[in-house]
């Protein structure tokens, strides 16, 4: 009878010292446990797995009353340190060598560690080896570790690759999803094995959500993989000794017999990556995204962009200093902080401009996709080519860097956005023609041959629109009209596929904000500020400057006092347009050397000391591309020959637009009428009204990314001027007209010849 009662002993994980009249010890690779009093040192011993219950309560008897011992063994159970088990089952893992301690992994992990050794060895696991993977070393790793291998049916399916992103891996996640079986991804080759998550049919992210994140940050592969005409990825030599490998595939098989043993825990719906050469491992989430085309609803995007966008009421939370915004820049970054990391972020990582000035915070957040990336030599180093923010804190900067980011991925094509195939004409009065958004002159596409052989891709002037030719077009919506127009599809995403002479985005007007009545609002402003700065620049017409010490803000003395220190004046200019909207433009030179290096910054926000502080901000983000050149020439960062001719060549003295207009009283915080408004919802209605008086339509799509979350808008205003070069009839001549700037408007061939370069 007694042969078959269960044995209790302490766990495996526990091995006991007694220190008689002091404790029983009970050591374990997490620390010591204590247990002190009479019964402990009695009962201690005894509990070594080798006893039943009532074996032991009989030996202890002689110095513990049995009620005691009863209840001193019952609170060891309770407090998880004793288990029972079959006397069979401890007889073999008593003699079965090695066994012992699996099963105080086991227990240490807190499972039953006999039952979960037994589950372990007793499971099938499938294994697949894709190419590149050595079949051999697989089953040697998997052997040594005690798992069954079998080719029918398992509980789990361990995929080794060389590479996340291998093809094959698409046809794998179809058949264990309609198997409805999980299977674990290991990597185990390279200076970095990764291994998980594990992907499972009945809930979570699947592989083609893994996939999509890892393509994000191989986009530089992309021009070779056209050239190369490759499916996959671009093959990279392994660069990993036999040591590293073999560590990548017993991490993967110990994850394997976790989940055969039961174990569940948050890190199996990750990616783990453990770098051999720093020896640091980490945890990447893996997110399921809801418009996935294999696990989710691919239409949700085309819904987004479907429904009419209707503000409504968003209280105001904050006033970040740079803007009033429904979150801090601290919550704004707690909540969307998963979105940057290496290998499933959208952004690798959000790091201080080592360039940066020391009087203002800048951040930069990866590349910049709203730059065109077709070629090898696109992604040439450069200011323009990295997502950024700046701001007067860490904080601060950190946030608006990765809203950059955000908004950039956003702004990108990803394949599944609504489109209808058709020419302009066939589509009627729902088209808008792209140069109304666009506006270049019928003299640029003229001569556009010549312009973009000494231009930059900004400044590219495509072929004019052919309007007889199919097109994808996508539907924005019209606040004005109340109902949807079509624009090109090339014109609204940023696309990587797209020929150079097609029609292009451009990052006018998107925005991304904790609502989206908040993003809305930032790409209206930002379309404002553009256009004000076309006015200006290309007419090169004189404004009164802004006082600056009028403000009485200690971030304009810091910028000021950073400024002398690198022998630099600052001043600023007011550049309101007729919209009322105050814009400015902060400007520096230097001042100890015979090339000037003009460097300025815009900005614009019904509150002008908020447009006066990003302008400044802005200026000093920009400033290190020319803050250490030298006499020579040479020191600047930049390599565009645009902005390098400018720092070289424009000063004061030739470049007189560039000075405050002479007659002009500087502006001052009470030359502008504002009252601050404590909702989003209403800076929309005044918006509207406003846009509705200058006869000029508001146009927003939504394209916010249901995996994303963070609201993300480009906002369009037909008829708005971009600040790069484009010179079609309109606002550009006729309002410096009508505001008294200029007494008649400037002819075509008189306009400021060089191009804004930022």
């Amino acid at each position: 009878m007694e042969g078959r009662e269960p044995r209790v002993g302490f766990k495996k994980h526990l091995r006991v010292e007694v220190v008689p009249g002091e404790a029983a010890y009970l050591m374990s690779a997490q620390g010591v446990t204590v247990l002190r009093g009479v019964d402990a040192e009695a009962l201690a011993p005894l509990l070594d797995g080798t006893r039943t219950l009532s074996g032991i309560l009989a030996e202890a008897s002689r110095a513990v009353p049995l009620p005691q011992a009863e209840d001193a063994i019952r609170r060891l159970a309770e407090a998880g340190l004793v288990r029972a088990q079959g006397a069979a089952d401890a007889d073999e893992a008593f003699w079965t060598p090695g066994t012992l301690d699996t099963e105080a992994y086991w227990d240490l992990a807190g499972l039953d560690g006999a039952q979960a050794a037994a589950q372990v060895a007793g499971t099938p696991v499938r294994v697949r080896c894709l190419d590149g993977v050595d079949p051999g070393e697989v089953a040697e790793a998997c052997e040594s570790a005690g798992l069954r291998v079998d080719d029918g049916p398992a509980a789990l399916t361990l995929v080794v690759c060389g590479d996340y992103l291998d093809p094959a891996l698409f046809d794998v996640d179809a058949a264990q999803r309609a198997d409805g079986q999980p299977w674990l991804l290991a990597k185990p080759g390279g200076f970095e094995p990764w291994t998980g998550p594990v992907l499972r049919p009945d809930g979570g992210p699947c592989w083609n959500c893994l996939a999509d994140r890892l393509r994000g940050h191989r986009r530089s592969e992309r021009p070779v993989q056209r050239a190369l005409g490759l499916t996959g990825p671009v093959p990279r030599p392994t660069a990993s000794p036999s040591a590293g490998r073999g560590l990548g595939l017993q991490i993967a098989v110990l994850e394997a017999a976790k989940w055969l043993a039961g174990m569940r825990y948050d890190r199996q719906d990750a990616v783990f990556t453990y770098n051999t050469l720093t020896l640091r491992g980490a945890g990447h989430e893996v997110r399921r995204r809801p418009q996935c085309p294999a696990c989710g609803d691919p239409g949700l995007v085309a819904e987004r962009v479907h429904s009419a966008v209707v503000p409504v009421s968003r209280a105001k939370g904050h006033n970040a200093g740079n803007g009033e915004r429904f979150l801090t820049s601290g919550q704004f970054l707690e909540t969307y902080g998963n979105l940057v990391g290496p290998v499933t972020g959208i952004v690798s990582e959000i790091r201080r401009d080592p360039a940066g000035c020391e009087f203002v915070d800048s951040y930069v957040s990866g590349q910049n996709l709203a730059v065109d990336a077709r070629t090898l030599a696109g992604l040439r180093a450069g200011l323009r080519n990295l997502s950024g923010g700046k701001g007067l804190s860490p904080l601060e900067a950190r946030a608006s860097a990765l809203g950059e980011a955000v908004e950039r991925y956003c702004g990108s094509r990803h394949g599944d956005e609504p489109v209808v195939r058709d020419t302009f004409h066939a589509l009627g009065d729902a088209a808008l023609h792209p140069n109304a958004c666009q506006l270049y002159d019928v003299r640029q596409y003229r001569d556009r041959e010549a312009w973009n052989r000494t231009r930059s891709h900004f400044q590219y002037v495509p072929r004019p629109f052919d309007v007889d030719r199919p097109t994808d077009w996508t539907p924005v919506w019209s606040l004005t009209a109340g109902t949807h127009r079509l624009l090109p599809t090339s014109f609204l995403y940023f696309d990587a596929e797209s020929g150079p002479d097609s029609v292009c985005a451009d990052s006018n007007g998107n925005a991304a904000g904790s609502t989206l009545e908040d993003a809305l609002v930032q790409g209206f402003l930002e379309l404002v500020e553009r256009d004000a700065v076309a006015l200006w620049w290309y007419n090169r017409t004189r404004h009164a400057a802004v006082d600056l010490d009028a403000f009485d803000a200690p971030w304009v003395e810091r910028i000021k006092h950073g400024c002398r220190l690198i022998n630099r004046e600052v001043w600023a200019l007011d550049l309101t347009s007729d919209l009322g909207i105050p814009v400015v433009v902060a400007l520096s030179r230097r001042t100890d050397k015979p090339a000037e290096d003009v460097v300025f910054g815009f900005g614009a926000h019904f509150d002008p000391a908020i447009a006066l502080r990003r302008a400044l901000t802005e200026m000093a983000q920009l400033l290190p591309a020319a803050a250490k050149a030298r006499p020579d020439g040479t020191g600047y960062t930049l390599t565009d020959p645009e902005p390098r001719a400018w720092w070289q060549h424009a000063t004061l003295a030739n470049q007189p637009y560039l000075r405050a207009h002479p007659q002009q009283t500087p502006r001052t915080p009470g030359h502008w009428s504002h009252t601050p408004r404590a909702d989003f919802a209403d800076d929309v209605t005044d918006i509207l009204a406003l846009t509705r008086r200058h006869g000029l339509e508001l146009l927003v799509l939504d394209q916010t990314r249901p995996d994303i979350g963070l609201p993300v808008v480009k906002v369009i205003v037909p008829g708005l001027r971009h600040f790069w070069a484009r010179f079609a009839p309109g606002r550009l001549y006729d309002v410096p007209v009508r505001t008294g700037r200029l007494a008649a408007p400037t002819p075509y061939e008189q306009l400021n010849p060089i191009p804004l370069f930022v």
